[in-house]
């Protein structure tokens, strides 16, 4: 049995990891606040946002905490399709949960569909980059463990489609965010914790690609994109700023004639 170190770097990829969770988490209530106050073309583009959003935090806590994945006895490989359908599958699956939320009409049976499909889909990502990992021995699993992770995704989830239909301030979309990124990285490691491996010694180079190789790179990506997207959505006025601005303006248009 292979000994497994889930922080081989520190305490520097479990932080960095809640990190994204949180920025994905804020992004993400913050795009559905938003498309929720509007209609048409502007709710979609608004849920777009906050599905890659809340998909790509997701993703790129996994794969950051991954980078302080190790085994003893065995070099770790990742198969690159694989972990490529793992972003792709967490993207479309909140998207969908997303969705059901933004455009529901029964609010509750929105929240519940949402929040099942989106936690299925989170624990999906999960386990198919688990799929993706290549070392020399045997990967086997804890079910009851699984099973938790699973249930965590679930609830995780759920709580936070519940959030982006209750929580409007920024200040409690902020706490919110805080709470969601615990979660995530609960589900996340509970997932790990359920990991056992025992190493087959093996001279043979393995397939795929290293962290650093592949995993590093496309992580740091999508972390720029979700700190880049959240700047603009920082700064791009509300819906009750535009109104607020419109009606400031109106009295001076009519003095002006």
């Amino acid at each position: 049995m292979g000994h497994l170190d889930h922080a081989a770097l520190g305490w520097l990829t479990p932080v960095l990891s809640y990190v994204m969770a949180c920025t994905g988490a804020a992004l993400g209530l913050r795009c559905t606040v938003r498309a929720l106050g509007t209609t048409g073309r502007s709710r979609r583009n608004w849920l777009i946002t906050a599905a890659s959003a809340i998909g790509t935090g997701i993703w790129t806590m996994h794969f950051v905490a991954m980078l302080g994945f190790s085994v003893s006895g065995t070099e770790i490989r990742y198969d690159v399709p694989l972990t490529v359908l793992s972003l792709l599958v967490a993207m479309i699956v909140v998207s969908a949960g997303v969705f059901a939320v933004g455009y529901g009409r029964d609010r509750v049976r929105a929240l519940l569909i949402g929040g099942l499909t989106t936690g299925l889909g989170v624990a999906s990502m999960h386990y198919l980059g688990m799929a993706a990992v290549r070392l020399h021995g045997d990967v086997t699993y804890d079910p009851m463990r699984v099973a938790l992770s699973v249930v965590i995704a679930v609830v995780a989830a759920t709580a936070a489609l519940w959030a982006a239909l209750n929580i409007k301030s920024p200040v409690a979309v902020t706490v919110a965010s805080l709470v969601m990124g615990v979660a995530v990285s609960s589900m996340h490691y509970t997932g790990m914790f359920a990991v056992r491996v025992q190493v087959t010694p093996s001279g043979e180079v393995l397939p795929g690609a290293t962290a650093m190789q592949f995993v590093f790179p496309l992580a740091v990506g999508l972390g720029s994109y979700l700190f880049l997207t959240s700047a603009f959505v920082a700064l791009s006025p509300t819906a009750g700023e535009r109104e607020a601005s419109a009606s400031a303006q109106r009295p001076l248009g009519s003095a002006a004639h």
